[in-house]
């Protein structure tokens, strides 16, 4: 287990990344590359199948930019290291599953770090908010990612206005997975994160190389790309050992042995 702004712990292939800088978790260039240098040893460690990320304490999950390094000088566009800002939405070839366990209030860049998670599970007392527009600046990744995921006019609202989404609301609009009382939060969390381990690991590293690179293409290209192997994990996947082992398993109606390989 490591120390400082950013905790990482290892429980088997789990790796929880723990944001602690209080009182709010907010988070400058140098716990960003903190961050990223986190995430990428958890990419590109065989042994991990899946990271959590969350804020240390019951009040911030993470209040975003950390407005006091920007009064000493520090810029929004910094050297935030190898993910971008938080480590995570800029990461090239992440292709395992991030849960993102929010337990208290994410603000501005704090809602985007929990944005670039794959599933979010959410305390009751959490709530979300992009207050950029006030500081008349942009909430860059929340203004690409937000209309993607929700109803145009919801992410205009919260976008234009910067008001405060609670929990039940973020779980109403699919943006929380699940809302449970705080103090169930981390064993949630855990026992998704378990479950998830458990799986197939090439097959989650195609999912995820598939919706992050189609993204843009239009329907028949990413299909002709999944149909011939266009993307790496799929080639790979097709290519392997637990691809033979799933129609093995599933034939012997038994539970298969996933390798990784």
């Amino acid at each position: 287990m490591s120390s400082g702004p950013v905790i990482t712990r290892r429980n088997g292939a789990i790796f929880e990344v723990v944001l602690d800088r209080p009182k709010a978790n907010a988070i400058d260039a140098a716990t960003s590359r903190l961050m990223g240098a986190a995430f990428a040893s958890f990419r590109d460690d065989p042994d991990l199948r899946v990271a959590i990320v969350t804020g240390g304490g019951e009040k911030f999950f993470c209040a975003g930019w950390d407005l006091k390094a920007g009064a000493s000088g520090e810029g929004p566009i910094s050297d935030y290291g190898v993910g971008g800002f938080g480590g995570l939405q800029e990461l090239p070839n992440l292709n395992k599953p991030v849960i993102a366990a929010v337990n208290g209030m994410a603000v501005g860049g704090g809602f985007e770090l929990a944005l670039s998670a794959d599933m979010i599970i959410a305390a009751e007392p959490a709530r979300f908010a992009l207050p950029e527009i006030k500081a008349g600046t942009l909430a860059d990744a929340a203004t690409i990612k937000l209309p993607r995921r929700i109803p145009y006019h919801v992410a205009m609202d919260l976008l234009l206005t910067g008001r405060w989404m609670d929990s039940a609301e973020a779980l109403m609009r699919g943006i929380a997975n699940q809302v449970v009382p705080a103090a169930d939060l981390m064993a949630r969390a855990r026992e998704l994160a378990q479950m998830l381990a458990e799986g197939p690991p090439l097959v989650f590293a195609a999912i995820k190389e598939v919706v992050r690179e189609s993204e843009g293409m239009p329907f028949n290209e990413a299909l002709w790309r999944i149909n011939r192997r266009g993307f790496p994990t799929v080639d790979k996947l097709y290519s392997s050992e637990d691809q033979l082992e799933g129609a093995k398993a599933f034939a012997e109606k038994r539970a298969p042995v996933w390798k990784g390989r």
